[in-house]
Formats: structure tokens, C-alpha cells, sequence
């Protein structure tokens, strides 16, 4: 069986993502939503960027953001990956010239195998739980047996995931990656270094 890979999100900080790549984190995201507890400026992005070392992927999460805004601040952030966690469609995804993940909340109703399908350009799909008027970050976990076998994309799981659940979460799912945020905190944007450590432990288990 391949490796699960981590994603630890909403990185504040060049202390944070050296914790978070200690742990043993693969990719790390940056937060550039202004309604989020976690948004960086492109200055902060920077900073926090210079402190990580090779090989660990950043990516850079937008909500229903202008294109013009994502191009600038590609233009002056070095960014491996686009998070999409708004209502983006394909064509606007695909714009960027990057590999992107395009999250869909697990809302009731939502074909997620069909959903998924539209998006056949990403590197991956990343479910998360639903919340009325909440993007993402929602600290919820949602009920796994709704994702559908067989996704034409590879899988990244979110929403609500902790040390005490991610490696059920992993036997159940059997993700390509999972994503945390809030899990991984001691406050809303500030990382745990023994929680990240105790995240990636229990994910290698």
C-alpha cells in the first residue's frame, strides 16, 4: 500500500511550518481568504515559504477569488499547488498554470462522483465537511460511508480530523492524503508542535 500523504493547513507562521515539516508533514498550506482565522498576507506567504525546506510542497488556498488577485500573488509567492475551496468551475481552475485540488464540501444531495468527474484536469479531489456558509475549517467531521468507491481523481480527506481519529479515518477511506487544520491547534491559527507530531505518528501507524 502506498503512503499516506499529510497536508497540514493554515500556516501562520515560519516557526509553525518548520514545526510542521519536523513532524513530517508533505505539504503545507497557506490560507489567503480574508474571512479565515488563518489568512496570510503575500508577505507572510513569503516569509513562511523561505522557511521550508525542499520538497515539501506549498500550496495556497483560495476562496472564489478573482483571477487577477491569484495571478499576483502566484506572481510573488512560490506556490506548487492551488487549494480551490469555493464554487470555481473547471475552466477557472485549469487557468493557472499549476496543479490544483478542487474541494467539495459533502453537502446532502451532492453527486460526488459526478462532481468529481467534472473536474478531470485536478491532481486530486479533497472532501470536507458541510456547513452552511463555511468554506472550510468547520472542525466537523462528516459521515465517510457517503464518499462513493471508485473516484476518478485521487482522494484527499478533510474535515475534522485529529490524532485520536485520522487513522480510522485512513482504514475506512483509504485516502491518497489527508488534510488538517484545526486539529493540529492550540488556537485558530496557531499549530501545536506536539499535536502535528502526534498527527503524522498516528497517520505512519
Amino acid at each position: 500500500m502506498s503512503r499516506t500523504l499529510v497536508k497540514i493547513c493554515g500556516i501562520t507562521s515560519s516557526a509553525d511550518a518548520q514545526a510542521a515539516c519536523e513532524a513530517g508533514a508533505d505539504a503545507l498550506g497557506l490560507v489567503f481568504y480574508g474571512s479565515s482565522p488563518r489568512c496570510v498576507s503575500p508577505e507572510q506567504a513569503r516569509e513562511i515559504v523561505a522557511a521550508v525546506p525542499p520538497f515539501v510542497s506549498m500550496v495556497a488556498l483560495f476562496v472564489n477569488e478573482e483571477a487577477t488577485t491569484i495571478h499576483r500573488i502566484l506572481e510573488c509567492v512560490p506556490i506548487d499547488c492551488i487549494q480551490f475551496h469555493g464554487d470555481e468551475t473547471p475552466a477557472f481552475c485549469s487557468q493557472f498554470q499549476r496543479p490544483y485540488l478542487k474541494a467539495l464540501r459533502m453537502r446532502p444531495g451532492l453527486d460526488v462522483g459526478g462532481t468529481a468527474n467534472g473536474y478531470g484536469s485536478a491532481r486530486g479531489v479533497l472532501l470536507d465537511s458541510w456547513q452552511p456558509g463555511v468554506p472550510g475549517g468547520t472542525g466537523q467531521t462528516f459521515d465517510w460511508s457517503g464518499i462513493p468507491a471508485g473516484l476518478s481523481r485521487p482522494l484527499v480527506l478533510a474535515g475534522g480530523l485529529d490524532e485520536h481519529n485520522v487513522a480510522t479515518a485512513i482504514a475506512t477511506v483509504k485516502p491518497a492524503a489527508v488534510d488538517v487544520s484545526g486539529g493540529v491547534e492550540s488556537a485558530p491559527g496557531i499549530k501545536d508542535a506536539g499535536k502535528m507530531n502526534r498527527f503524522v505518528a498516528a497517520v505512519r501507524s
